[in-house]
Order: C-alpha cells, then sequence, then structure tokens
C-alpha cells in the first residue's frame, strides 16, 4: 500500500531548512505530490513567500520559523507539528550547516552552531516524532547527508565528521525498525547548486569549497529525496555513480592522504603548518 502516490496524498510533511535549496525544493516536489506541509527555517519571509505559492496550487501548508541551533526552538518545533491535524507522517531532516578551512581555524561559534545543526536538531527531532509514526505502523524519516560522510576529506572535518554520524544514525534505525511500517533513510548527494556554498563561505573564517564545480541542482536531489516515499530504501546516492566512493576511499585513501592536503593549501596559501 505504501508502494504508491496515492497512499501519501493527504498526508504532512515537516521539511526542515525549507526556505532555499533542497529543502525547497523537496517542499514543491511533495507538494505536487499531494501532501500537507509543515515548513521550518530561519528566514521566516522566504517562508511565507513559498507558503502563499504552494496555497495557490492547493497545498495546505503551516510555517513554523525556527532556529535550529537553540534546542528551545527545536523542541518548540516539534511541539508545534505534534499538534497539527492527524500529526507527522513524513519528517525530511534537511537543514544543515556547512564550513570549509582548517579545523584549527574554526570559529567556535561557527562549531557549536554546525553540531546542533546538523546533529542535534535531526536527532531530537527523530525522537520527539518518532513514537506516533510507530503507533500508527507508518511514517517515513528522510535524513539529508552528503557523501562526505563516506570519504572523509580535509577542509570540512566537522560538516563531513556531522554527516558520517547522520549515516551511522540513519543506518542504526533503519535496521532497528525495519518490519514496523516506518522507514528512516538517507539521500547522500554530492555538491549540489544552491546558497549552501556561498552561506557557508560567509561564516566567520569560512572560504568556497573546491568540489562546487561538480554541483547537481537541487531539484534532481528533492526529486530522488521525494522518491523514498512510495520506494523506501535505506540510502540513495545522487548522482547514482557515487554509490563508488566507499569503495574508492578504502581503495585509494593512500592517495587522497597526500593529494588532499595540497587542495586544502591552495585555497588557503597564507596558512603555513609544522614539519
Amino acid at each position: 500500500m505504501t508502494a504508491s502516490w496515492s497512499f501519501w496524498q493527504g498526508k504532512t510533511a515537516l521539511v526542515t531548512g525549507a526556505s532555499a535549496g533542497i529543502g525547497l525544493q523537496i517542499a514543491r516536489a511533495l507538494a505536487a505530490r499531494g501532501l500537507n506541509l509543515i515548513l521550518t527555517a530561519r528566514r521566516e519571509d522566504r517562508l511565507a513567500v513559498l507558503a502563499r505559492s504552494l496555497e495557490a496550487e492547493g497545498c495546505q501548508v503551516s510555517v513554523i520559523p525556527a532556529d535550529l541551533s537553540r534546542v528551545e526552538d527545536v523542541a518548540r518545533l516539534a511541539e508545534a507539528a505534534l499538534a497539527h491535524p492527524g500529526g507527522v507522517d513524513v519528517l525530511i531532516n534537511n537543514a544543515g550547516l556547512g564550513w570549509y578551512g582548517y579545523y584549527s581555524d574554526m570559529p567556535l561559534a561557527v562549531l557549536n552552531e554546525l553540531m546542533a545543526v546538523n546533529v542535534y536538531a535531526p536527532v531530537l527531532l527523530t525522537r520527539l516524532l518518532l513514537p506516533p509514526m510507530i503507533q500508527r505502523r507508518c511514517g517515513r524519516i528522510i535524513n539529508i547527508s552528503s557523501i562526505s560522510a563516506a570519504i572523509p576529506s580535509q577542509g570540512i572535518v566537522l560538516y563531513g565528521a556531522s554527516k558520517a554520524f547522520l549515516d551511522s544514525f540513519t543506518t542504526s534505525l533503519h535496521r532497528e525498525l525495519r518490519g514496523n511500517g516506518v522507514s528512516v533513510c538517507e539521500v547522500r548527494p554530492g555538491p549540489v547548486t544552491s546558497e549552501f556554498y556561498a552561506r557557508s563561505a560567509s561564516r566567520e573564517g569560512g572560504r568556497r569549497v573546491p568540489a562546487e564545480r561538480f554541483a547537481v541542482s537541487a531539484e534532481r536531489v528533492a526529486a530522488r529525496a521525494v522518491r523514498l516515499l512510495p520506494y523506501p530504501r535505506r540510502v540513495t546516492n545522487v548522482p547514482a555513480l557515487l554509490g563508488a566512493v566507499p569503495w574508492l576511499e578504502l581503495t585509494f585513501g593512500w592517495l587522497i592522504d597526500r593529494l588532499g592536503p595540497l587542495l586544502l593549501r591552495r585555497s588557503h596559501p597564507s596558512k603555513t603548518l609544522p614539519e
């Protein structure tokens, strides 16, 4: 039954980080499939514009502005979502922060914010919204991760580690919940065309990420994420060929050890490292 789009029409999805990029495109794709939406992000003005455009197409939309780096906002968001008529059937943990540079230079404020948004927010939201899904024996939790979860890389030490945590978290929950109607899935995109890189660079001490030149569209990632509703699977890579990346790490990790630092030094020419 869940392997059909008609089953999900009229269900409610909570999408974090919905004001731009992947989150915005996921919201549009879900609305096109007949789901109702709860949208959250920091930028209320952008959420309002998106909500109006989706409502004009017949979608029911609730907007709950929240700063997911603040635990009180995460708890308030979950409480409001659970109070929504019918509750939440789909949770899309999309919100995420990045920062590129030497970890030793990473400002502590950025470190704390990144860990709160990338790790603690999806963990807490999942914990609070999962029990009703289990009780109904129906639900989807889709975590938007990154291929960096599978290939530790210089310059994105904490970002990659946060996504590796999300990868392990997703895998464990997927196996724990197997057979009870609730699926936990992960989307691992490569670089994505969005505001993510510019916003990462705008944070104190941050730089543009070299891999941005290989980016795929946010629409492509969103389409793959939404397809996990009727056809859930533990992990899906975008593009699919990135499924080979873990094998590259196992096979050529020694080469990455040597070449990776050179790429970082090229983007940070003033940085000198001890011998």
